[in-house]
Protein backbone atom coordinates (compact mmCIF):
# COMPACT_ATOMS: atom_id res chain seq x y z
CA UNK A 1 0.00 0.00 0.00
CA UNK A 2 1.33 3.47 -1.01
CA UNK A 3 1.83 6.12 1.85
CA UNK A 4 -0.96 8.23 0.38
CA UNK A 5 -3.23 4.69 0.64
CA UNK A 6 -2.14 4.21 4.48
CA UNK A 7 -3.05 7.74 4.69
CA UNK A 8 -6.56 7.25 3.32
CA UNK A 9 -7.44 3.74 5.27
CA UNK A 10 -6.29 5.71 8.51
CA UNK A 11 -9.28 8.82 8.19
CA UNK A 12 -11.70 5.83 7.38
CA UNK A 13 -10.86 3.35 10.57
CA UNK A 14 -12.60 5.38 13.20
CA UNK A 15 -15.82 5.47 12.33
CA UNK A 16 -17.40 2.29 13.45
CA UNK A 17 -21.42 2.19 13.96
CA UNK A 18 -22.21 2.55 17.74
CA UNK A 19 -24.67 0.47 20.07
CA UNK A 20 -28.32 0.28 18.49
CA UNK A 21 -30.02 3.88 19.85
CA UNK A 22 -33.24 2.65 20.63
CA UNK A 23 -34.99 -0.23 22.52
CA UNK A 24 -37.50 -2.24 22.22
CA UNK A 25 -39.43 -1.40 25.53
CA UNK A 26 -40.04 2.30 24.15
CA UNK A 27 -40.51 1.96 20.33
CA UNK A 28 -44.16 1.87 18.80
CA UNK A 29 -44.11 0.88 15.11
CA UNK A 30 -46.46 3.12 13.02
CA UNK A 31 -47.06 4.89 9.53
CA UNK A 32 -46.33 8.23 8.50
CA UNK A 33 -49.76 8.88 7.85
CA UNK A 34 -50.64 8.36 11.59
CA UNK A 35 -48.08 10.72 12.68
CA UNK A 36 -48.69 13.32 9.78
CA UNK A 37 -50.80 14.52 6.98
CA UNK A 38 -49.48 14.04 3.20
CA UNK A 39 -49.62 16.70 0.96
CA UNK A 40 -49.02 16.64 -2.45
CA UNK A 41 -47.85 19.80 -4.60
CA UNK A 42 -48.77 21.31 -8.15
CA UNK A 43 -47.16 23.36 -10.74
CA UNK A 44 -49.19 26.82 -12.18
CA UNK A 45 -49.85 26.79 -15.56
CA UNK A 46 -46.64 27.97 -17.28
CA UNK A 47 -48.02 29.45 -20.06
CA UNK A 48 -49.57 32.46 -17.96
CA UNK A 49 -45.94 34.67 -16.68
CA UNK A 50 -48.38 36.32 -13.69
CA UNK A 51 -48.03 32.93 -12.03
CA UNK A 52 -44.47 33.10 -11.74
CA UNK A 53 -43.00 36.90 -12.57
CA UNK A 54 -42.36 38.74 -9.25
CA UNK A 55 -43.32 36.04 -7.35
CA UNK A 56 -42.21 35.87 -3.38
CA UNK A 57 -43.67 32.22 -2.66
CA UNK A 58 -40.79 29.53 -2.23
CA UNK A 59 -41.26 26.98 -4.64
CA UNK A 60 -39.12 23.54 -5.35
CA UNK A 61 -38.66 20.61 -7.97
CA UNK A 62 -37.11 17.26 -7.28
CA UNK A 63 -34.19 19.19 -9.01
CA UNK A 64 -33.76 21.10 -6.48
CA UNK A 65 -32.72 18.61 -4.01
CA UNK A 66 -30.13 16.66 -6.58
CA UNK A 67 -26.59 16.80 -4.87
CA UNK A 68 -28.62 19.13 -2.03
CA UNK A 69 -26.71 17.66 1.11
CA UNK A 70 -28.18 20.26 3.81
CA UNK A 71 -30.94 19.21 6.19
CA UNK A 72 -32.92 22.70 5.74
CA UNK A 73 -34.27 24.02 2.90
CA UNK A 74 -35.62 27.74 2.65
CA UNK A 75 -35.88 28.08 -0.90
CA UNK A 76 -35.07 26.29 -4.26
CA UNK A 77 -34.31 28.15 -7.89
CA UNK A 78 -37.68 29.66 -8.44
CA UNK A 79 -40.74 31.52 -6.76
CA UNK A 80 -44.62 31.52 -7.44
CA UNK A 81 -46.79 34.22 -6.69
CA UNK A 82 -49.81 33.86 -4.60
CA UNK A 83 -52.03 33.93 -7.43
CA UNK A 84 -50.03 30.89 -8.72
CA UNK A 85 -50.29 29.07 -5.72
CA UNK A 86 -53.90 29.75 -5.46
CA UNK A 87 -54.82 27.98 -8.44
CA UNK A 88 -52.50 25.09 -8.84
CA UNK A 89 -52.51 22.45 -6.44
CA UNK A 90 -49.01 23.91 -4.63
CA UNK A 91 -49.81 24.60 -0.90
CA UNK A 92 -47.78 26.86 1.37
CA UNK A 93 -46.07 24.32 3.48
CA UNK A 94 -45.34 25.27 7.42
CA UNK A 95 -41.37 25.51 8.55
CA UNK A 96 -40.41 21.88 10.10
CA UNK A 97 -42.60 20.31 7.33
CA UNK A 98 -40.04 17.31 6.14
CA UNK A 99 -40.33 17.34 2.25
CA UNK A 100 -40.03 14.17 0.00
CA UNK A 101 -39.73 13.52 -3.43
CA UNK A 102 -42.11 11.12 -5.23
CA UNK A 103 -41.09 10.79 -8.30
CA UNK A 104 -37.90 11.61 -10.16
CA UNK A 105 -36.24 10.12 -8.26
CA UNK A 106 -38.35 8.65 -4.85
CA UNK A 107 -36.69 9.31 -1.83
CA UNK A 108 -35.20 13.26 -1.60
CA UNK A 109 -35.57 14.35 1.54
CA UNK A 110 -35.43 17.96 3.54
CA UNK A 111 -37.30 19.92 6.19
CA UNK A 112 -38.89 23.57 5.33
CA UNK A 113 -36.98 25.88 7.03
CA UNK A 114 -39.92 28.43 6.22
CA UNK A 115 -43.51 28.36 4.77
CA UNK A 116 -42.40 27.03 1.04
CA UNK A 117 -44.39 25.51 -1.42
CA UNK A 118 -43.58 22.39 -4.16
CA UNK A 119 -44.19 20.81 -7.46
CA UNK A 120 -46.28 17.45 -7.99
CA UNK A 121 -43.13 15.74 -7.30
CA UNK A 122 -43.40 15.84 -3.78
CA UNK A 123 -45.32 13.99 -1.16
CA UNK A 124 -44.54 16.08 2.06
CA UNK A 125 -45.53 15.15 5.41
CA UNK A 126 -46.92 18.01 7.81
CA UNK A 127 -46.22 16.56 11.34
CA UNK A 128 -48.43 16.16 14.46
CA UNK A 129 -46.69 16.83 17.81
CA UNK A 130 -46.27 13.11 18.65
CA UNK A 131 -42.81 13.52 16.19
CA UNK A 132 -39.75 15.74 15.61
CA UNK A 133 -38.73 16.81 12.12
CA UNK A 134 -35.37 16.04 12.60
CA UNK A 135 -36.10 12.44 13.78
CA UNK A 136 -38.02 12.02 10.91
CA UNK A 137 -35.71 13.47 8.47
CA UNK A 138 -32.93 10.69 9.30
CA UNK A 139 -35.68 7.94 9.00
CA UNK A 140 -36.41 8.74 5.61
CA UNK A 141 -33.06 9.08 4.46
CA UNK A 142 -32.23 5.34 5.50
CA UNK A 143 -35.84 4.50 4.04
CA UNK A 144 -34.87 5.24 -0.02
CA UNK A 145 -35.70 1.53 -0.50
CA UNK A 146 -39.13 1.19 1.52
CA UNK A 147 -40.51 4.27 -0.18
CA UNK A 148 -39.82 2.72 -3.64
CA UNK A 149 -41.19 -0.83 -2.32
CA UNK A 150 -44.58 0.99 -1.97
CA UNK A 151 -44.12 2.75 -5.46
CA UNK A 152 -45.70 1.98 -8.88
CA UNK A 153 -44.96 3.08 -12.41
CA UNK A 154 -42.97 1.72 -16.08
CA UNK A 155 -41.17 5.14 -17.11
CA UNK A 156 -40.35 6.16 -13.74
CA UNK A 157 -41.33 4.83 -10.31
CA UNK A 158 -43.96 7.08 -8.31
CA UNK A 159 -44.70 6.62 -4.81
CA UNK A 160 -48.62 7.58 -4.24
CA UNK A 161 -49.77 9.64 -1.24
CA UNK A 162 -52.14 7.02 -0.52
CA UNK A 163 -48.83 4.91 -0.55
CA UNK A 164 -46.42 7.78 1.08
CA UNK A 165 -49.05 7.32 4.01
CA UNK A 166 -48.01 3.43 4.28
CA UNK A 167 -44.29 4.31 4.68
CA UNK A 168 -43.48 2.31 8.31
CA UNK A 169 -41.88 4.57 10.95
CA UNK A 170 -40.53 3.02 14.65
CA UNK A 171 -41.48 5.85 17.04
CA UNK A 172 -40.31 6.63 20.53
CA UNK A 173 -40.58 9.71 23.19
CA UNK A 174 -39.69 12.92 21.99
CA UNK A 175 -36.75 12.70 24.37
CA UNK A 176 -35.40 9.33 22.83
CA UNK A 177 -36.03 11.14 19.73
CA UNK A 178 -33.54 14.18 20.66
CA UNK A 179 -31.27 11.33 22.16
CA UNK A 180 -31.52 9.63 18.82
CA UNK A 181 -31.49 12.65 16.36
CA UNK A 182 -27.95 13.93 18.64
CA UNK A 183 -26.42 10.24 18.17
CA UNK A 184 -26.74 10.19 14.45
CA UNK A 185 -25.49 13.68 13.58
CA UNK A 186 -22.78 13.07 16.25
CA UNK A 187 -21.47 10.18 14.04
CA UNK A 188 -22.44 12.14 10.99
CA UNK A 189 -20.03 14.90 11.62
CA UNK A 190 -17.14 12.78 12.35
CA UNK A 191 -17.75 10.85 9.14
CA UNK A 192 -18.29 13.97 7.30
CA UNK A 193 -14.68 14.99 7.75
CA UNK A 194 -13.45 11.76 6.78
CA UNK A 195 -14.92 12.23 3.83
CA UNK A 196 -13.91 16.20 3.78
CA UNK A 197 -10.13 14.56 3.74
CA UNK A 198 -11.11 11.74 1.51
CA UNK A 199 -11.75 14.48 -0.94
CA UNK A 200 -9.25 16.27 -0.66
CA UNK A 201 -6.68 13.53 -0.94
CA UNK A 202 -8.83 13.01 -4.36
CA UNK A 203 -8.48 16.59 -5.69
CA UNK A 204 -4.70 16.72 -4.43
CA UNK A 205 -4.11 13.23 -6.08
CA UNK A 206 -5.51 15.25 -9.20
CA UNK A 207 -3.21 17.91 -9.28
CA UNK A 208 -0.29 15.41 -8.69
CA UNK A 209 -0.80 13.75 -11.90
CA UNK A 210 -0.96 16.94 -13.54
CA UNK A 211 2.30 18.05 -11.92
CA UNK A 212 4.08 14.87 -13.32
CA UNK A 213 3.20 15.59 -17.22
CA UNK A 214 3.87 19.01 -16.44
CA UNK A 215 7.32 17.98 -14.80
CA UNK A 216 7.93 15.78 -17.87
CA UNK A 217 6.82 17.92 -20.66
CA UNK A 218 9.27 20.99 -19.30
CA UNK A 219 11.95 18.21 -19.10
CA UNK A 220 12.48 18.36 -15.48
CA UNK A 221 10.99 14.12 -14.96
CA UNK A 222 14.54 12.61 -15.17
CA UNK A 223 17.75 13.72 -15.98
CA UNK A 224 18.33 14.85 -19.50
CA UNK A 225 20.25 13.18 -22.12
CA UNK A 226 22.45 15.73 -22.77
CA UNK A 227 23.55 15.54 -18.80
CA UNK A 228 24.03 12.04 -18.59
CA UNK A 229 25.82 11.98 -21.94
CA UNK A 230 28.18 15.03 -20.71
CA UNK A 231 28.76 13.40 -17.33
CA UNK A 232 29.98 9.91 -19.00
CA UNK A 233 31.75 11.67 -21.88
CA UNK A 234 29.56 9.99 -24.82
CA UNK A 235 27.97 11.49 -27.69
CA UNK A 236 23.97 10.72 -28.16
CA UNK A 237 21.38 11.08 -30.55
CA UNK A 238 19.30 14.69 -30.03
CA UNK A 239 15.86 15.30 -30.07
CA UNK A 240 16.83 17.23 -33.43
CA UNK A 241 18.61 14.19 -35.01
CA UNK A 242 15.53 12.03 -33.98
CA UNK A 243 13.27 14.62 -35.47
CA UNK A 244 15.53 14.81 -38.94
CA UNK A 245 15.30 10.56 -39.09
CA UNK A 246 11.42 10.96 -38.85
CA UNK A 247 11.20 13.00 -41.28
CA UNK A 248 13.71 11.40 -43.62
CA UNK A 249 11.51 8.37 -43.10
CA UNK A 250 8.31 10.04 -43.81
CA UNK A 251 9.09 11.47 -46.68
CA UNK A 252 10.64 7.97 -48.20
CA UNK A 253 6.97 6.51 -47.18
CA UNK A 254 5.05 8.60 -48.90
CA UNK A 255 2.90 6.77 -51.01
CA UNK A 256 1.16 10.10 -52.99
CA UNK A 257 0.83 11.45 -56.27
CA UNK A 258 2.78 14.30 -57.48
CA UNK A 259 5.78 16.10 -55.58
CA UNK A 260 6.45 15.58 -52.27
CA UNK A 261 5.82 18.58 -49.79
CA UNK A 262 6.98 18.37 -45.94
CA UNK A 263 4.95 19.82 -43.67
CA UNK A 264 5.95 22.92 -42.21
CA UNK A 265 8.17 23.46 -39.19
CA UNK A 266 7.03 25.00 -36.20
CA UNK A 267 6.48 28.99 -35.02
CA UNK A 268 8.63 28.83 -31.82
CA UNK A 269 8.37 32.50 -31.28
CA UNK A 270 6.59 32.38 -27.86
CA UNK A 271 7.10 28.73 -26.93
CA UNK A 272 9.20 28.57 -23.88
CA UNK A 273 12.86 27.37 -24.01
CA UNK A 274 13.48 23.52 -24.15
CA UNK A 275 16.36 21.62 -22.36
CA UNK A 276 19.34 20.84 -24.07
CA UNK A 277 19.21 18.16 -26.72
CA UNK A 278 15.52 19.06 -27.19
CA UNK A 279 13.84 20.33 -30.12
CA UNK A 280 10.30 21.41 -31.68
CA UNK A 281 8.00 19.71 -33.88
CA UNK A 282 4.82 20.30 -34.99
CA UNK A 283 1.83 17.32 -35.09
CA UNK A 284 1.65 16.74 -38.67
CA UNK A 285 6.03 16.07 -38.78
CA UNK A 286 5.45 13.34 -35.96
CA UNK A 287 2.85 11.70 -37.91
CA UNK A 288 2.44 9.36 -41.33
CA UNK A 289 1.78 11.41 -44.33
CA UNK A 290 0.01 8.63 -45.64
CA UNK A 291 -2.62 8.41 -42.81
CA UNK A 292 -2.74 11.94 -42.30
CA UNK A 293 -4.06 13.89 -39.02
CA UNK A 294 -7.86 13.87 -39.48
CA UNK A 295 -11.19 12.96 -37.55
CA UNK A 296 -13.17 10.23 -38.69
CA UNK A 297 -17.09 9.02 -39.55
CA UNK A 298 -18.96 12.00 -39.44
CA UNK A 299 -22.53 10.15 -39.69
CA UNK A 300 -22.46 6.99 -37.32
CA UNK A 301 -25.76 5.66 -38.45
CA UNK A 302 -27.94 3.56 -36.42
CA UNK A 303 -25.55 0.37 -34.34
CA UNK A 304 -25.18 -2.26 -35.85
CA UNK A 305 -24.37 -5.94 -34.37
CA UNK A 306 -21.54 -7.52 -35.47
CA UNK A 307 -20.37 -3.87 -37.18
CA UNK A 308 -17.18 -1.53 -37.05
CA UNK A 309 -16.34 -0.52 -33.38
CA UNK A 310 -16.17 3.12 -33.76
CA UNK A 311 -14.30 5.19 -31.01
CA UNK A 312 -16.46 8.23 -29.99
CA UNK A 313 -15.16 11.03 -27.60
CA UNK A 314 -16.87 9.28 -24.46
CA UNK A 315 -14.68 6.21 -24.98
CA UNK A 316 -11.65 8.41 -24.91
CA UNK A 317 -10.64 9.38 -21.81
CA UNK A 318 -8.05 11.51 -19.95
CA UNK A 319 -5.03 8.68 -21.08
CA UNK A 320 -6.99 5.55 -21.34
CA UNK A 321 -9.63 4.41 -24.06
CA UNK A 322 -13.08 3.27 -22.19
CA UNK A 323 -14.33 -0.19 -24.15
CA UNK A 324 -17.76 -0.51 -22.43
CA UNK A 325 -19.34 1.33 -24.24
CA UNK A 326 -18.35 1.16 -28.01
CA UNK A 327 -20.99 1.72 -30.50
CA UNK A 328 -20.54 -0.78 -33.49
CA UNK A 329 -21.43 0.60 -37.06
CA UNK A 330 -22.14 -0.56 -40.69
CA UNK A 331 -19.07 -1.63 -42.31
CA UNK A 332 -20.15 0.19 -45.64
CA UNK A 333 -19.92 3.19 -43.59
CA UNK A 334 -17.07 2.91 -41.64
CA UNK A 335 -15.26 1.78 -45.63
CA UNK A 336 -15.84 4.85 -46.68
CA UNK A 337 -13.37 6.60 -44.10
CA UNK A 338 -9.97 4.02 -44.49
CA UNK A 339 -7.32 7.18 -42.93
CA UNK A 340 -8.87 6.34 -39.72
CA UNK A 341 -9.13 2.51 -39.47
CA UNK A 342 -6.77 2.04 -36.34
CA UNK A 343 -4.13 -0.52 -36.30
CA UNK A 344 -3.38 -0.50 -32.70
CA UNK A 345 -0.76 2.34 -31.48
CA UNK A 346 -2.21 5.26 -32.62
CA UNK A 347 -3.01 8.30 -30.75
CA UNK A 348 -6.34 9.27 -30.76
CA UNK A 349 -7.64 12.41 -28.99
CA UNK A 350 -10.81 14.21 -28.40
CA UNK A 351 -11.48 17.09 -30.62
CA UNK A 352 -15.41 18.08 -30.73
CA UNK A 353 -17.56 18.62 -27.65
CA UNK A 354 -15.83 17.24 -24.61
CA UNK A 355 -12.38 17.83 -25.04
CA UNK A 356 -9.60 16.77 -23.04
CA UNK A 357 -9.42 13.27 -24.06
CA UNK A 358 -6.48 11.74 -25.18
CA UNK A 359 -5.20 7.94 -25.07
CA UNK A 360 -2.42 5.88 -27.05
CA UNK A 361 -5.26 3.04 -28.54
CA UNK A 362 -4.38 -0.62 -27.38
CA UNK A 363 -4.00 -3.38 -29.20
CA UNK A 364 -7.38 -4.92 -29.13
CA UNK A 365 -8.86 -1.78 -30.75
CA UNK A 366 -7.16 -2.92 -33.77
CA UNK A 367 -9.75 -2.76 -36.92
CA UNK A 368 -11.97 -0.24 -34.97
CA UNK A 369 -12.87 3.23 -36.25
CA UNK A 370 -12.85 6.63 -35.07
CA UNK A 371 -16.15 9.38 -34.99
CA UNK A 372 -16.25 12.82 -36.24
CA UNK A 373 -15.32 13.66 -32.50
CA UNK A 374 -11.58 12.16 -31.94
CA UNK A 375 -8.70 12.71 -34.38
CA UNK A 376 -6.23 10.23 -34.91
CA UNK A 377 -2.22 10.63 -34.97
CA UNK A 378 -0.61 7.73 -36.62
CA UNK A 379 2.95 8.41 -35.54
CA UNK A 380 6.71 7.40 -37.99
CA UNK A 381 8.02 6.63 -34.97
CA UNK A 382 5.67 4.30 -33.20
CA UNK A 383 8.20 4.42 -29.64
CA UNK A 384 7.00 8.02 -29.15
CA UNK A 385 3.07 7.28 -29.04
CA UNK A 386 3.42 7.29 -24.76
CA UNK A 387 4.83 9.91 -24.92
CA UNK A 388 3.18 12.57 -27.42
CA UNK A 389 0.21 11.26 -25.52
CA UNK A 390 2.02 12.46 -21.67
CA UNK A 391 2.75 15.63 -23.82
CA UNK A 392 -0.42 16.68 -25.01
CA UNK A 393 -2.49 15.44 -21.88
CA UNK A 394 -0.18 17.97 -19.59
CA UNK A 395 -1.38 21.54 -18.90
CA UNK A 396 1.08 23.84 -20.78
CA UNK A 397 -0.44 22.12 -24.12
CA UNK A 398 -3.45 21.52 -23.12
CA UNK A 399 -3.76 25.64 -22.94
CA UNK A 400 -2.25 25.92 -26.37
CA UNK A 401 -4.97 23.87 -27.59
CA UNK A 402 -7.66 25.63 -25.66
CA UNK A 403 -6.83 28.91 -26.45
CA UNK A 404 -7.56 27.84 -29.90
CA UNK A 405 -10.79 26.13 -29.95
CA UNK A 406 -13.50 27.18 -32.61
CA UNK A 407 -17.16 27.33 -32.44
CA UNK A 408 -19.54 28.99 -29.59
CA UNK A 409 -22.86 25.85 -28.89
CA UNK A 410 -20.13 23.61 -29.67
CA UNK A 411 -16.85 23.90 -29.22
CA UNK A 412 -14.03 22.17 -31.35
CA UNK A 413 -10.28 21.63 -32.28
CA UNK A 414 -9.77 22.63 -35.58
CA UNK A 415 -7.37 19.57 -37.88
CA UNK A 416 -5.11 22.71 -38.98
CA UNK A 417 -4.39 23.70 -35.76
CA UNK A 418 -3.79 20.03 -34.52
CA UNK A 419 -1.60 19.77 -37.42
CA UNK A 420 0.73 23.13 -36.10
CA UNK A 421 0.62 21.74 -31.99
CA UNK A 422 4.11 22.42 -31.52
CA UNK A 423 5.34 19.08 -29.31
CA UNK A 424 8.49 18.80 -27.67
CA UNK A 425 10.85 16.20 -28.99
CA UNK A 426 13.43 14.92 -26.65
CA UNK A 427 16.27 12.42 -27.37
CA UNK A 428 14.83 9.33 -28.02
CA UNK A 429 16.56 7.61 -24.79
CA UNK A 430 15.66 10.25 -22.50
CA UNK A 431 11.75 9.28 -23.95
CA UNK A 432 12.09 5.79 -22.91
CA UNK A 433 12.80 7.15 -19.26
CA UNK A 434 10.28 9.15 -19.22
CA UNK A 435 7.54 7.17 -20.10
CA UNK A 436 8.70 4.24 -17.68
CA UNK A 437 8.73 7.71 -14.91
CA UNK A 438 5.39 8.79 -15.74
CA UNK A 439 4.05 5.20 -16.05
CA UNK A 440 5.79 4.24 -12.74
CA UNK A 441 3.99 7.43 -11.04
CA UNK A 442 0.95 7.36 -12.40
CA UNK A 443 0.74 4.06 -11.18
CA UNK A 444 0.99 4.63 -7.52
CA UNK A 445 -1.58 8.11 -8.27
CA UNK A 446 -3.91 5.40 -9.49
CA UNK A 447 -3.70 3.10 -6.51
CA UNK A 448 -3.84 5.74 -4.60
CA UNK A 449 -6.85 6.69 -6.22
CA UNK A 450 -8.25 3.13 -5.90
CA UNK A 451 -8.47 3.39 -2.21
CA UNK A 452 -9.81 6.96 -1.99
CA UNK A 453 -12.68 4.99 -3.80
CA UNK A 454 -13.13 2.33 -2.14
CA UNK A 455 -13.24 4.51 1.62
CA UNK A 456 -15.42 6.95 -0.09
CA UNK A 457 -17.92 3.64 -0.77
CA UNK A 458 -17.21 2.60 2.65
CA UNK A 459 -18.24 5.95 4.16
CA UNK A 460 -21.72 5.76 1.99
CA UNK A 461 -21.84 2.05 3.82
CA UNK A 462 -21.05 3.52 7.38
CA UNK A 463 -23.78 6.27 7.04
CA UNK A 464 -26.16 3.40 6.00
CA UNK A 465 -25.27 1.50 8.78
CA UNK A 466 -25.24 4.02 11.35
CA UNK A 467 -29.04 4.68 10.15
CA UNK A 468 -29.86 1.33 10.82
CA UNK A 469 -28.30 1.49 14.55
CA UNK A 470 -30.16 4.09 14.84
CA UNK A 471 -33.70 2.90 14.16
CA UNK A 472 -34.57 -0.63 14.72
CA UNK A 473 -36.06 -1.91 11.22
CA UNK A 474 -38.81 -4.00 10.75
CA UNK A 475 -38.40 -7.93 9.44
Amino acid sequence: MSAIGHQVAERSAPYEVTQQMTSASDLQWTTMGEISDVVGGGTPKTNDPTNFEGGDVPWITPADLSGYTAKYISRGNRFITRKGLASSAARLLPAGTVLFTSRAPVGYVAIASSPIATNQGFKSFVLKDCVLPDYVYWWLRGSKHRAEKLASGTTFLELSGANAKRIPIPVVPLERQRAVVAEIEKQFSRLDEAVAGLKRVKANLKRYKAAILKAAVDGRLVPTEADLARREGRHYETGAQLLQRILETRRSQWQGKGKYKGPAAPDTADLPELPKGWVYATAEQLTDENRAITYGVIKLGDAVDSGVPVLRSSDVRWLKVELGGVKTISSEIAANYQRTFLRGGEVVMTVRGTLGGIAVVPPECRGFNVSREVAMLALVEPAMANTVAYFIASSPIQRWLMGRTKGIAYTGINIETLKGLPLPVPPLAELHRIVAEVDRLLSIAREAEAEVATNLKRAQAIRQAILGKAFTPPD
